[in-house]
Parts: structure tokens; sequence; C-alpha cells
């Protein structure tokens, strides 16, 4: 049932961009880990690559003789990814586990594995695909969300298909439960949060910053409004 909001039409229903707007903060954070860690990958793979905006914007940003692949199950979404294709851009509607001897030097895995219902099934299956893996998780769970009655994660459910919550503490251990080592990893807003024009949200974001400041770990527990990025192996 889970597939079917993707496959059949529900998820562009409910998201006609699929979040190809955000795609470039996405790519700045890739980016950031990339040099961060000094990988120069050869080969660059996207599961679950949505509308293959990121993967575009890594071309045009990256050295020309990377060559970007990705794979996503949804027709919607493929129809979009189909405009961009190059030659070292190609795009696949198919589960990456369908290609036997796929194997790329990094591994994107942005914001997927809390739409997936067997995600541990998935990770298991997935480190063998790359050397390295970037992970993008979204923390929906915090001191606040439930405080507020889980409204925010149960509207998600609904619109985004989230049907797995995360703090940094559990998403880090279920990378290391499935497998995987842990290189490095880092907090980022998420998305809607840092386009909000409220002048009420503004001030709410310039306190919580200077709180993140002085402890990461317990801003993004109380307050949320945190995804993280992880590299591994």
């Amino acid at each position: 049932m889970s597939d079917e909001m993707y496959t059949k039409g529900e998820y562009l229903k409910n998201n006609p961009t699929w979040h190809t707007e955000d795609s470039h903060f996405k790519v700045d954070q890739i980016l950031e880990m990339l040099k961060r860690n000094e990988l120069q990958p050869n080969s660059i793979c996207e599961v679950g690559c949505g509308a293959g905006e990121i993967l575009n914007q890594l071309h045009s940003k990256m050295r020309n003789d990377i060559s970007f692949v990705g794979y996503e199950i949804s027709p919607q979404a493929f129809e979009l990814c189909e405009q961009k294709q190059k030659e070292k851009l190609q795009y696949h509607l198919k589960d990456i586990f369908q290609e036997d001897n796929a194997f790329f030097d990094l591994l994107l895995v942005m914001d997927v594995i809390e739409h997936i219902e067997d995600y541990y099934g998935f990770l298991r299956k997935l480190h063998k695909k790359g050397h390295y893996k970037l992970f993008r998780i979204p923390l929906d769970l915090s001191a606040k969300t439930l405080f507020d009655g889980c409204a925010h994660i149960l509207t998600e459910r609904e619109t985004v298909g989230h049907i797995h919550y995360f703090t940094k503490e559990i998403a880090l251990a279920v990378l290391k439960d499935t497998g995987y080592e842990v290189v490095d990893y880092f907090f980022t807003p998420i998305i809607t949060y840092l386009k909000s024009k409220s002048a009420k949200i503004k001030l709410k974001r310039f306190l919580i910053n200077i709180l993140f400041g002085f402890n990461p770990d317990a801003t993004a527990r109380i307050f949320g409004g945190y995804s993280l990025i992880v590299l591994t192996k």
C-alpha cells in the first residue's frame, strides 16, 4: 500500500512540484559533506531520485567526467526526470535492486527511508550498492512535536508519506544496526522552515539558532525543525 502512494499518482497530487524547488538546498548540503571529507566520486547514484533535480544540479556543478544515475519507482516522477537526461546523467524507472551489478562510488538517499515500510530490509540490501552512502533523514520526533500531540507528524503522514519517525540518536542507531559505518554527520534546518517569510517564524528561527550554537543536540531534540545529513560506508 505504501508504494501505491508514489506509483498511482497520489503523491504527485499532494506535491505537484515533487519538491524540485528544494533541490538547491539539498545540493548545497551534499557538496558541503563531500568537501568536508575530501571525496571526489566518479559515479553518483540517487536512490528514489523523485523529479531528478538534485542530480541535474549536481551534474551542472561538479566535474564533467562524473557519471550520474537516478532510480525512481514513480512513473509520474520519472516523466519529470526524462526531460533532464544527458550523456552523463541517466534516469531509470525501476528499483535499484533489479540491477544485480549496480555499484557506485557514492549513493544518495535523500529523504527516502522514512517512506519505506521495511526500511531495515531496504538498508541492508542497499549497503552493497555503493562505497559511500549519503543519507538525509528528517528528524520528525522532538519534544515540541510530542507536546503538540503529533499534529505535524500526522499531517506529514498524509501529505508526504512519512511512516517512520526519527531523532538523531535513532537514525544513527538504525544505520549502525544495518551494517553502516558512520563517517560524518551534521544537522540542517528543514527547508520549509528556512523559506518561511513570517516575521514570527523568523524571530523564532533567530532565537533557536542562538540556542543551536550552544547545544545543537538539545536544540534539535526540543524544538525539532532539523534533518540529519549522514555520510556512511
